[in-house]
């Protein structure tokens, strides 16, 4: 996080992802569920599949391999200067568990200009995906991602891993591929 005099500011470009935050916030503050793991959880999809569908993600936000699931790089920061902000509180609430969820609860509204139609109802839906999952399931769905699979904790999670797959090819898939290479072998000779 930038600091100016003491105060927390955000990199230029991350505004996007501190107006999601808020939306995000904003649209799941009846979900019992939602928490820092669910928020991160929300953000990946939307911007993996973002980046599948428009090749761009809607926040441009790097995200990180962690223990439980992506996340946002600099989501730490942005949180804390949307809490600077008066935008933003994080409200601790003692789980059954033993666990504590660290809910993120706007205090304004998110300013929607900064997006897209198409990158909201991208968003909406992926809440809507989720929205019975808790943190632990949320998790566990990332976890099947190919792109948090195949890095270390800490490392980038590169957004062209979103059309990798680790599913065994079909027969037909083996059969395409045996086909176009015997095509390449009788254009090349």
């Amino acid at each position: 996080m930038v600091m100016v005099s003491g105060t927390p500011t955000i990199k230029e470009g991350e505004e996007k992802l501190a107006e999601l935050i808020l939306y995000i916030s904003q649209k799941c503050a009846n979900d019992p569920c939602f928490g820092a793991i669910k928020l991160n959880k929300v953000l990946y999809f939307s911007d993996f599949f973002a980046y599948a569908n428009w090749g761009q993600p809607i926040s441009g936000a790097e995200y990180q391999n962690l223990r439980k699931g992506p996340a946002p790089r600099r989501l730490v920061p942005v949180r804390e200067y949307l809490q600077y902000q008066k935008a933003l509180v994080i409200q601790p609430i003692q789980l059954k568990s033993g666990n504590v969820q660290h809910r993120t609860i706007n205090l304004r509204e998110p300013d929607l200009s900064k997006f897209t139609a198409a990158e909201i109802a991208l968003v909406d839906q992926i809440i809507s995906i989720l929205q019975d999952f808790d943190a632990e399931q949320s998790s566990d769905l990332s976890h099947r991602m190919v792109g948090w699979k195949m890095t270390k904790e800490g490392e980038t999670i590169p957004y062209a891993t979103i059309f990798l797959s680790d599913e065994p090819l079909t027969e037909a898939e083996i059969q395409r591929g045996l086909e176009l290479s015997a095509e390449i072998k009788t254009l090349a000779a």
